[in-house]
């Protein structure tokens, strides 16, 4: 069965379309505190930080030097990086799904990744499981050369290294690829053909080898951001499991939307019987984020780097996509127009965007200004999030960020500032002398500051946009 040219032009029409409308969603929606923390990583590049690797502040420093230090500068790489993702799964369901009927199962692979809010909404924004999702599908690709048996092993060895060398690369964008490796390890070993080959052991230095910028950070700094993100594991709490269990299925119906992730979830289970390596590839993970979640809560983004891996196994189904697809780009496109006119005027504290996202422009001027206003020369935070946000949206006072985390950055040696001191209001209390200023959208408050009369402060000054 061949493509005709009119069903390829309408699918990759249909791609770029959605390639457009996401740029201009990553241009008009503000930043989150947490994008503004990875742009503030991105104006001090290094190999590693506390809690990720290098990757998203290196592309964020590609797309603000084309195109300038704003929202669609932090994202740009996101909404572009889907349309070569999508490319690979498509050509990646041509050797890892054997019994279905390709091409049709190369759009339905692509048609269902690109429907969950997971990348919808994710390719908008640019946090770590951005150029992760991009790495991982590439890596699906060289990975269907690879183990293709209508080639020699010789002939499959360039493909095992580019395998490793994306996967490292994933690694390098969030830890959770090696979950990913670990699935691989397993098929490797547990199908005779692979394990006889020199390529999938020639993969393991090379894989290393990508990896290593991150390790050798880990190595310089004491293994601080390892400790932090593995020493997760080792809670315990089962009494709470079902708390934890019912928040980890919940996310991922939210994420994928509720058809797709039927799709996902009965794709694996076929893929058990019928595709081992799409299963060992998806299962592995499954079982760590599962057996977690007796310990501690997933956060409902974890499980991304398994997404497009069950974009593949859905297909083995035989199931048609088109309804799963049509329900998922609608509810993404629902989320999405909410996020930029908000037409319906929701509580604040109920619209997940409005609540990270809205008012920041008008708070942070005011702040300087207030500050300034008192004889202030800088305004400080403790709280990373706060302190990156203030430092991108406002160019009147410069930013000092106290956290120690900051000490694990190559910014500027720590400095003594006329500072008023800015902290989240918890319990509605105000110190004595302070003042409080809230962060407003439609004359109602998100989230109300405690702010300090200015004193003399010590810690790290952050860059700012100028």
């Amino acid at each position: 069965m061949s493509d005709t040219p009119r069903q390829l032009r309408l699918f990759w029409a249909f791609l770029v379309l959605l390639t457009v409308i996401r740029l201009c969603l990553a241009a008009n929606v503000p930043l989150t505190p947490d994008e503004a923390y990875y742009w503030v990583w991105s104006r001090n590049l290094q190999p590693g930080y506390l809690d990720h690797p290098f990757m998203v502040a290196l592309w964020i420093r590609v797309g603000t030097w084309i195109a300038g230090e704003t929202p669609l500068g932090v994202r740009l790489l996101g909404p572009l990086s889907v349309l070569p993702g999508s490319w690979a799964l498509y050509h990646a369901a041509r050797r890892l799904l054997p019994s279905c009927s390709w091409p049709k199962s190369g759009f339905g692979a692509v048609l269902l990744l690109n429907a969950t809010l997971m990348l919808g909404l994710g390719a908008v924004t640019m946090t770590p499981d951005t150029p992760l999702l991009f790495f991982i599908t590439l890596f699906l690709y060289t990975l269907s050369r690879a183990v293709d048996p209508e080639l020699k092993p010789r002939a499959t060895l360039p493909w095992w290294i580019g395998s490793a060398v994306l996967l490292g690369l994933a690694f390098d964008s969030k830890y959770t690829a090696v979950l990913i490796c670990a699935g691989l390890g397993g098929a490797v070993l547990a199908t005779g053909r692979l394990r006889r080959q020199f390529g999938p052991w020639l993969a393991i230095p090379v894989l290393f080898l990508a990896m290593s910028p991150v390790i050798l950070w880990n190595a310089y700094h004491h293994w601080a951001s390892f400790i932090r993100q593995g020493g997760r594991a080792g809670d315990w709490h089962p009494a709470r499991a079902v708390q934890f269990m019912g928040e980890l299925i919940g996310g991922q119906i939210g994420l994928a939307t509720p058809l797709i992730f039927v799709l996902f979830a009965v794709g694996l289970w076929v893929c058990l019987k019928r595709n081992r390596l799409l299963a060992w590839l998806a299962l592995v993970p499954m079982v760590v984020f599962v057996t977690h979640a007796f310990g501690d809560r997933v956060q409902p983004n974890w499980p991304a780097v398994i997404y497009p891996v069950f974009a593949l196994a859905a297909l083995e189904t035989g199931w048609r996509v088109r309804w799963p697809v049509i329900s998922g780009l609608a509810l993404t496109l629902i989320v999405c127009i909410q996020a930029v006119f908000s037409p319906l005027h929701l509580v604040p504290h109920r619209d997940p965007v409005l609540r990270l996202t809205g008012g920041w422009e008008t708070f942070s001027r005011q702040l300087a200004l207030k500050a300034k206003a008192e004889g202030a020369t800088a305004l400080a935070a403790e709280d990373y999030a706060l302190a990156s946000r203030l430092a991108f949206t406002q160019d009147i006072l410069p930013v000092i960020g106290t956290d120690t985390r900051w000490q694990l950055f190559r910014l500027s040696p720590a400095m003594s500032a006329k500072a008023v001191m800015v902290e989240e209001q918890r319990h509605g209390t105000v110190p004595e002398k302070s003042a409080t200023l809230c962060r407003e959208v439609r004359a109602q408050p998100i989230r109300c500051f405690t702010v300090s009369p200015p004193s003399f402060t010590i810690g790290v000054q952050l860059p700012g946009r100028s």
